[in-house]
């Protein structure tokens, strides 16, 4: 497997940030439904970005290229319905690099505020996020996501929230 391929791997599928414009500061924030219990769940399709890798290790693994330490920078792009409402920008830790296994952060920015998440990203298409906090309507979210990669540079990003203003 190509070094390209493993890292795009690794990374694919991760959250951060880009200047909305006016078009998409007045889109709505996003893909949003309200549950009875109160949770708020947002649904995003997501355009990577290509990465950055920026090298720690001087000795990586011969097989995936990739080091402990390694980081994988990053800065996605967030749309609901075709239009831009946020991005989502971070970084990945390479804390395997034989199973390519990054520790994950990643800030969503939307029009309302930010909210930050954390996971464990390996090669399969599907992350598991822990939302650990946010700012302006999020400042008090909790709750979990998921990040599925489709493969072809696009995903989708479902976050489940609990404690955000309207």
């Amino acid at each position: 497997m190509r070094l390209s391929t493993v890292i795009r791997a690794a990374v694919v599928g991760l959250a951060g940030a880009v200047v909305l414009g006016t078009s998409a500061a007045a889109a709505p924030a996003a893909n949003t439904n309200r549950s009875d219990d109160g949770s708020k769940t947002l649904k995003f399709d997501v355009q990577f970005s290509p990465f950055e890798l920026v090298r720690s290790s001087s000795t990586p693994d011969p097989n995936t290229g990739l080091g402990i330490g390694d980081q994988l920078i990053f800065h996605d792009l967030l749309f609901v319905k075709g239009t831009q409402v946020g991005d989502e920008g971070g970084f990945c830790v390479i804390v395997d690099a034989s199973q390519v296994l990054a520790n994950c952060v990643s800030t969503i920015r939307l029009a309302g505020g930010t909210i930050a998440t954390q996971f464990l990203n390996s090669p399969p298409p599907l992350k598991e996020l822990a939302i650990t906090g946010g700012s302006g309507s999020y400042r008090r979210v909790a709750g979990d996501g998921t990040l599925l990669e489709n493969g072809d540079g696009t995903g989708t990003e479902t976050l489940h929230l609990f404690g955000v203003r309207d």
